[in-house]
């Protein structure tokens, strides 16, 4: 029986670590208290949803995780989908929401095991840099739009972009001052604190600035919303049963919160795998994150993925080992316990800055300025993105965002790149005529390379441009070869491409051959007989051996 990862890790453990993990332990609590009380808003949940699952899903890390760094916990993205979920299942009351998103959150972990058992991790990577961008960005301008009720008291009912900025312009004259000050001055305080000071935990010196203001100055008498009642115990395992919620539609909402909260946290551990120079199995991190998912959901949290923050915090004090996690859940524990009084009058403005200050951050300019430069077609699939979030909601984003990523890949594989090969007078080996001015095509016979997959959805494509080549050959040529080193992949459809390129070079008195293709592809071939009638002496294993049969095969032609 396999050894669990962090038993493993214990085994080689060094008391000179104890003190690293402690310290990045109380850290990794501090950065995370503030985001495990207002993420959960986020969707409509209490705040002690959020502690919870801060605490036992680092707890099913710890115990599965392949990686010694990595802190899982809530995340922004995450709780957005589980908010839309939650209007797509129609779940309204506060406590079928906890039973749902607990629910939602064990299946999650069932997925992620499943998906680990059948090799599923490349999952990850339908989410692409520029869509994953994309969709963070319209997540965060959602945020942003969202905290306006926790920022001016004023209720907003309305959901998406556009609506409860139309509704909070119908109500401006509600605005509660004192509240709008608050939450104003607090987010000002963060930004500060990140640009000046990222060393200092800016969310937690604003909560605790935030509770000391609440008790000194009495904020439920001046009208500011207080966080309220939060329970100061940990709850019992139990098997969260959703009634009135089918469970096709959970199994869905769920593997469109997996989509996501994968594709994000794939990308925190291979970003924090590569500073610190190790490797990072997809496949083993859905184990850890399903075992942190399944102990999130059976003790009343929500679904979790890898908290980028907490993470960089425990790099940044030299957390050695998931230790580190296991010290946090205590510290973490120990606030429920001991902290929930002065948890419960923590007013919602502050709330509001800290997941305003946190959506900001979540926007990555840089990346976005850097797509306008480097690939406008990858600038445009990542507005897309933005525009699908924010126009049909969170859950159905996720669906244009996987669908833009698709698009995409089909778009760049619709016209591979292509090339007309020759040689260079006095040098070895075959150059693209187009790249190279010196290079001249092979006398009686021209060399095609197409480099990519030939598949059913670009076969007109490239044949189209191979009756181009045969139509612009000059007069004495007798051979045309098709190089497909760089063809990875056909399919069926190909295959009756190249037997109808045969026959169109046959009538023009060409003959057509074909080198450098892969095991696979020439198995196609020859099992569906278009390698005989081709010929199995004009299949060659590299385009040099082509060129050596033709000049063979030309000097016993009649002059």
């Amino acid at each position: 029986m396999p050894t669990l990862p962090l038993i493993s890790s214990l085994k080689g453990y060094r008391p000179e670590w104890l003190r690293y993990d402690i310290a990045a332990g109380l850290a990794i609590a501090a950065v995370g208290l503030p985001s495990a009380i207002a993420y959960p808003a986020l969707a409509g949940l209490p705040p002690e949803v959020g502690l919870y699952a801060s605490i036992l899903a680092v707890l099913g890390y710890a115990l599965f995780g392949s990686s010694r760094q990595l802190i899982t916990g809530p995340d922004a993205g995450t709780v957005m989908m589980l908010g839309a979920a939650f209007i797509s299942l129609g779940v309204v009351s506060t406590g079928d929401r906890i039973v749902v998103s607990a629910a939602i959150a064990l299946i999650v972990g069932v997925l992620c095991f499943a998906a680990s058992l059948l090799r599923l991790g490349f999952i990850a990577n339908f989410l692409s840099r520029p869509i994953l961008t994309g969709f963070m960005t319209g997540i965060s301008l959602t945020i942003l739009v969202g905290q306006i009720g926790r920022f001016t008291g004023i209720r907003i009912e309305s959901d998406g972009l556009f609506r409860p900025l139309i509704e909070f312009a119908s109500k401006i004259g509600d605005i509660h001052w004192p509240s709008l000050a608050l939450g104003v001055g607090l987010f000002v305080l963060l930004r500060v604190i990140g640009a000046f000071a990222p060393a200092i935990p800016g969310p937690l010196v604003a909560v605790v600035l935030a509770i000391a203001l609440s008790w000194g100055l009495d904020f439920p008498g001046m009208g500011i919303r207080v966080v309220g009642e939060v329970p100061s115990q940990l709850p019992s395992p139990m098997l969260p049963i959703p009634q009135g919620a089918p469970i096709g539609e959970l199994i869905l909402s769920a593997a469109a919160v997996l989509i996501v909260s994968f594709g994000a946290g794939i990308v925190t551990a291979r970003s924090f795998g590569a500073k610190n120079k190790y490797p990072v199995n997809a496949n083993r991190e859905l184990v850890g994150f399903g075992a942190a998912n399944i102990a999130s959901g059976l003790f009343g949290g929500f679904p979790v993925t890898a908290s980028d923050s907490r993470t960089a915090i425990n790099d940044s004090m030299g957390g050695k080992t998931q230790v580190a996690g296991l010290v946090s859940a205590a510290a973490l524990t120990l606030s429920v316990l001991f902290l929930s009084d002065a948890l419960a009058i923590l007013p919602t403005p502050a709330l509001g800055a800290v997941l305003a200050s946190a959506a900001v951050s979540l926007i990555d300019f840089q990346t976005l300025r850097e797509l306008w430069r480097i690939s406008r077609i990858e600038f445009a699939f990542a507005f897309i993105s933005i525009a699908g979030v924010i126009v049909l909601g969170v859950l159905n984003g996720v669906i244009v965002a996987v669908g833009a990523t698709l698009l995409y890949l089909l778009m760049k594989s619709l016209s591979p790149r292509d090339a007309m090969l020759g040689r260079i007078p006095g040098q070895e080996g075959l150059y693209k005529l187009h790249r190279y001015p010196d290079a001249r095509p092979i006398p009686g016979m021209g060399v095609y390379l197409l480099q990519g997959s030939l598949l059913f959805f670009n076969v007109e494509h490239v044949k189209g441009r191979l009756e181009e080549v045969l139509a612009g050959l000059a007069p004495d040529t007798r051979w045309l070869i098709f190089d497909a080193g760089a063809t990875a992949q056909i399919d069926s459809t190909a295959v009756v491409m190249f037997e109808d390129i045969h026959a169109l070079a046959e009538e023009r008195g060409v003959k057509f051959g074909v080198a450098d293709l892969h095991r696979d592809p020439l198995d196609m071939l020859v099992r569906s007989g278009v390698a005989d009638r081709i010929g199995r002496d004009m299949i060659f294993d590299e385009p040099e051996d082509a060129i050596t049969a033709f000049a063979a095969w030309s000097q016993k032609q009649p002059a």
